[in-house]
């Protein structure tokens, strides 16, 4: 299995890996977008996820690694159904599951073998890459180039949380709740804006200008090429002791408030920006709650607002004829005239 490079050691794009790490405390976020230049990191931090995170718990032989604490959930032959008793609990890595440009219906949603269900009356499901990324990531590289069929099929199961399989008359119904991260290159097309609003935070990563920073990535990198493993231990130490701040950011989130001050707050900025409907202002609070937990903060401040504005708010914002200043420079804008009066 090849070694990942380590989250800690990933040089500068600090918005992005902000991100990502509130993505990780709270999943409810729904995912973050990564667009920028080719070669800045973007799909090293998605992969580098996979070996940071904590461990989950899953029902033992589960198909869909079911969380044993959930009682919500609809998968049709989960064991913890079936067991009158406690089911049997593991502890397994949190699945980061990568989604080809390519992949076809069936292996995305999953297939039904119809032979053997006529002929012997079995309902046999074979799981796809829905169903594998379930409580975990799904990783879309290239988002902006995926196929329409596929993006009308991931909005439908984001907003719903459950993947339902249906062919001739057999149905299959699972859990699919996991954490959309797509990444992309602006200039080879932009996003379709149904799919778009379903990410909670979207980045902007740009090649670094200075010379210090662009040797560092280069020598950090040089260096993981020649002997990964090496690399990796030599990270370890940063990797477990972010892994426990995640672990910590998590336990601390539900007790995290918000004051009615941060809810107007939220809102003004919102309403400043022109944002349609009312979902920027829910990620804005809910990345603000998980950015103050992990900070180890217990109240929600116009600090943690004014830092996950731009990665909440940049991708909802209408088009202005009138402006044709880029979304973040009119975020940053309005944040400086909500936050920082004259």
């Amino acid at each position: 299995m090849a070694v990942p490079f380590p989250f800690s050691a990933i040089v500068g794009q600090d918005e992005m890996k902000l991100a990502i790490l509130i993505a990780a405390v709270d999943p409810g976020i729904g995912g973050v977008l990564v667009f920028g230049d080719r070669g800045t990191g973007k799909s090293t931090a998605v992969r580098a996820l996979a070996a940071l995170l904590p461990p989950m718990v899953a029902v033992v032989g589960c198909r869909w690694h079911c969380d044993p604490a959930d009682t919500t959930h609809r998968c049709d032959d989960c064991p913890k159904l079936k067991d009158k008793g406690k089911p049997k609990t593991e502890r397994i890595p949190v699945p980061v599951v990568d989604l080809p440009l390519g992949a076809t219906e069936d292996r995305v949603v999953g297939a039904l073998d119809l032979e053997r269900a006529l002929a012997h009356g079995v309902k046999a499901f074979e799981p796809g890459l829905l169903a594998r990324a379930h409580r975990g990531f799904l990783y879309i590289d290239e988002v902006n180039l995926l196929e329409d069929h596929l993006v009308d099929l991931l909005i439908d199961v984001a907003a719903s949380g459950e993947n339902v399989v249906e062919r001739e008359g057999l149905s299959v119904r699972h859990p699919a709740r996991f954490v959309l991260v797509g990444s992309g290159n602006p200039e080879e097309g932009e996003l379709r804006p149904q799919l778009l609003d379903r990410f909670g935070l979207s980045v902007e990563v740009r090649t670094p200008a200075d010379l210090a920073t662009r040797v560092l990535v280069v020598r950090r990198r040089d260096d993981f090429e020649r002997d990964p493993a090496a690399f990796a231990a030599a990270w370890k130490k940063e990797e477990d002791k972010l892994r426990r701040r995640i672990v910590a950011a998590r336990e601390r989130l539900a007790g995290v408030t918000v004051s009615d001050a941060a809810l107007e707050r939220a809102a003004q900025l919102c309403m400043s920006l022109g944002t349609d409907g009312l979902r920027g202002e829910l990620t804005l609070i809910r990345a603000a709650r998980a950015l103050a937990a992990l900070e180890g903060d217990a109240t929600v401040g116009d600090a943690h607002l004014k830092r996950v504005a731009p990665p909440a708010l940049r991708h909802r914002l209408r088009r202005d004829p009138l402006d044709d200043t880029g979304s973040s420079t009119r975020v940053e804008r309005a944040v400086a005239e909500l936050f920082e009066p004259a």
